[in-house]
């Protein structure tokens, strides 16, 4: 029983291993009993999800301050909080994914369900990474909060929003010169064994499930390239870098069917977002300024808050008569290319 008490990236194997484990059932029971058959997800049905992951992962926090205390338990929260609201940027690339690739809504939870495990393993290695980086050169942390001052100030004074044309996006195209692709979905298959038009042997082909699968696993690596930093000037636990990360993505990919029907009231929050991030880089040189060892956790929290709260307010204000509106999505036709 020693051993589940060696410490692994400054804390006990055994809170690892208890992460691990809740993440673990969760999947178990998403895809192997309240999902084992493909339907489609209803904004209800959504809601229920994601309001049982966000109690989870807010009773986590609970769980952190009861073996780390209550400085811990506020970095895990503030950080649970910035992750899930990054990624809502997120949300809009996947519906678009769906919309080029025709995946049926039915599938499209099978797709989101894969793609966690592999957020859990990249996310993973991108923080191990980053914890080697932070412990070694503490003077990355100062790149990391630089980098998000500077992506804020950007998202601020955008333009507008950003065209995304999977068209001519360099990944798919690549992935449709090397892998045969099907014209039509397979039921939920990500791969299907066809005759070789030439030879007539059953070969391997890709579903357009795949190549959807693909790019929203490259899509959220380059979220994390945000995200990511941002945690690690909240905290340098690896442990709650970690968990905070992985419960909000579970989280939000489960709130995706509801929120994917209403992006358009969400609008705004862009720009608190871009407040969020400035504000997330700036505590590093604030902290030093003022002779902090650091900026004090529950400030940070309250701030966060106060700064999402007043942008989801605003949004939902500037928004009020396009409730009704239909969801933007990509045209149509673009799917077809992949044929």
């Amino acid at each position: 029983m020693e051993i589940l008490l060696t410490l692994f990236l400054g804390q006990p194997l055994w809170m690892w291993l208890t992460f691990l484990a809740i993440v673990i059932g969760l999947l178990v029971l998403d895809l192997g009993v309240f999902n084992r058959d493909d339907h489609v997800i209803g904004v209800a049905e959504s809601l229920k999800t994601s309001a049982l992951y966000i109690t989870l992962g807010v009773a986590f926090g609970g769980f952190v301050w009861w073996q780390l205390g209550t400085e811990p338990a506020a970095q895990y929260l503030t950080a649970f909080v910035v992750e899930k609201t990054l990624a809502l940027d997120n949300i809009f690339v996947i519906a678009l994914i769906f919309g080029f690739f025709a995946i049926p809504a039915a599938y499209q939870h099978r797709v989101l369900f894969w793609g966690i495990l592999g957020v859990i393993v990249l996310r993973g290695i991108m923080i191990g990474l980053g914890a080697t980086l932070v412990e070694q050169y503490h003077w990355v942390l100062y790149v990391f909060a630089g980098f998000l001052i500077l992506t804020g100030i950007k998202m601020l004074f955008a333009g507008g929003e950003e065209v995304h044309d999977l068209a001519t996006n360099p990944v798919v195209r690549f992935l449709k010169r090397r892998l045969r692709v099907t014209d039509e979905i397979h039921g939920h298959g990500f791969t299907v064994r066809r005759p070789d038009p030439a030879t007539g042997k059953l070969i391997r082909y890709a579903t357009p499930l795949l190549l959807a699968l693909i790019v929203i696993e490259l899509a959220d690596l380059v979220f994390a390239v945000d995200s990511v930093p941002a945690v690690f000037t909240i905290t340098t636990d690896p442990y709650i870098v970690y968990t905070s990360n992985i419960f909000a993505i579970l989280g939000l990919r489960a709130l995706y069917f509801a929120l994917s029907a209403s992006l358009r009231r969400f609008a705004y929050l862009k720009y608190a977002l871009s407040v969020l991030l400035v504000f997330i880089g700036s505590k590093v040189f604030v902290a030093d300024l003022m002779g902090w060892d650091k900026f004090p956790p529950v400030w940070s929290l309250g701030i966060t808050f106060a700064i999402l709260t007043a942008g989801v307010a605003y949004s939902l204000w500037k928004t009020r008569g396009d409730a009704g509106s239909p969801p933007p999505s990509p045209e149509t036709d673009t799917a077809s290319e992949i044929r």
